[in-house]
């Protein structure tokens, strides 16, 4: 397994540039660990690596991509997101534990967030819905990227128009927070289910807008209306 990842990360390294590395980091307002690779690179990397792994044991695969949550470097784990979405239909009930540690421990930026969420955790709370239970508990975290994976794990699904119902329920326990990563990620939430649902969520929003922060009030009406974003708008 480290001669395995060590080649990885020489791949990696060889592949990356100062130019890249620094335009990377003013996405960010925390400080990130990064290579500096084009996002196409570290995909065809991945793919390269997955090929040889893929017909081992899952817990193998899993075990593989700790070591790159471990390392805090962006590239490493968008490799461990996709290594593990990868798996998505072998997911088991007894897989949210590792889930949920690996959010709660390596997750430290929006990237590596929204990457694992959307994709990871999106499919596992659509083959095992009674877990969206876990994301609201997660929405009252003391951490701010445990409660922006309350809203983001939802985006696939909203966008698709399900779980409404527990995307308000998600978008009130989170309605006045002060983080705006956290305001952005519910905001980003309401948006996606705008679209099979616009009149529902632009009457949630007309609701609370008074005490809503604007920045979850503009990402949320981002793709409405000009007509419904004034009146969304208007104080």
């Amino acid at each position: 397994m480290e001669d395995f990842i060590l080649t990885l990360r020489n791949e990696l390294k060889e592949n990356s540039d100062e130019k890249t590395r620094q335009s990377s980091q003013r996405f960010f307002k925390e400080t990130i660990k990064v290579y500096g690779l084009k996002s196409s690179d570290v995909r065809k990397i991945s793919k390269k690596y997955f090929k040889e792994i893929k017909e081992k044991p899952k817990e193998e695969i899993f075990a593989l991509s700790e070591e790159l949550w471990k390392s805090g470097i962006l590239e490493e784990t968008f490799i461990a997101c996709d290594w593990t979405y990868s798996l998505h239909k072998d997911f088991t009930v007894n897989d949210f534990e590792t889930f949920e540690r690996w959010i709660k421990t390596y997750i430290n930026n929006w990237a590596s967030c929204d990457t694992f969420c959307n994709h990871t955790m999106g499919s596992f709370i659509d083959k095992y819905p009674e877990y969206i239970e876990k994301l609201k508990d997660f929405a009252k975290s003391n951490n701010r990227w445990v409660r922006r994976t309350a809203a983001v794990s939802l985006i696939i699904p909203a966008r698709e128009g399900r779980y409404l119902k527990e995307i308000f329920e998600i978008a009130d326990i989170l309605l006045l927070d002060k983080d705006d990563m956290v305001q952005k990620g519910y905001g980003w939430m309401l948006k996606e289910a705008s679209k099979p649902y616009q009149k529902e969520i632009f009457d949630f929003l007309v609701s609370n807008k008074k005490i809503m922060p604007r920045t979850a009030l503009r990402y949320a009406i981002e793709k409405m209306p000009k007509e419904l974003k004034q009146n969304a708008m208007k104080k």
